[in-house]
């Protein structure tokens, strides 16, 4: 019988302002540090819905509250190493939202040097590589399921 496979979940907001996106700059985080990322992302945690981590990490890192109505349902990308250990095996879900009341700001300064408004069309060249994969087919259409083949931690081969 072959071993299941533990999945790590994590949640992911887009904020959208017409053709733009808020990315943070991460710093500190021990991963992907200097590079762009979604403004708004976590680990989903114990007894938590990825809607529910999602609401909850845009509050915790932009001090914005998201409506649930408002909180758009994007993809789920299955990100695996083959063969890698359990820490390397994620599923992503990804949100959107152009609605929510407050006004995004760093709320953990020890992992975010930075927030930015960027044109999809003019995405900054260090950007976390399974998100850009999913912001540069927004404009056209994410698909509802995603599966990338990792060929390191948080590298992508082959979409």
């Amino acid at each position: 019988m072959s071993e299941r496979v533990a999945l790590i979940p994590a949640s992911y907001v887009i904020f959208r302002r017409g053709a733009s996106v808020l990315l943070q700059l991460r710093q500190g985080t021990g991963y992907m540090d200097g590079n762009w990322a979604t403004a708004a992302a976590g680990h989903v945690e114990a007894n938590e819905s990825a809607e529910a981590a999602a609401l909850r990490e845009a509050l915790e890192e932009l001090g914005v509250q998201i409506a649930a109505e408002d909180l758009v349902p994007l993809t789920a990308m299955h990100r695996f190493l083959p063969r890698g250990q359990a820490i390397e095996q994620r599923v992503d879900f990804f949100f959107s939202t152009e609605r929510w009341s407050g006004n995004p700001r760093i709320m953990e300064p020890h992992k975010a040097a930075d927030l930015q408004w960027f044109p999809l069309d003019e995405l900054p060249p260090l950007l976390v590589p399974h998100e850009r994969y999913v912001l540069e087919r927004l404009a056209a259409g994410v698909a509802p399921i995603i599966s990338l083949e990792t060929s390191m931690p948080g590298s992508y081969v082959n979409p």
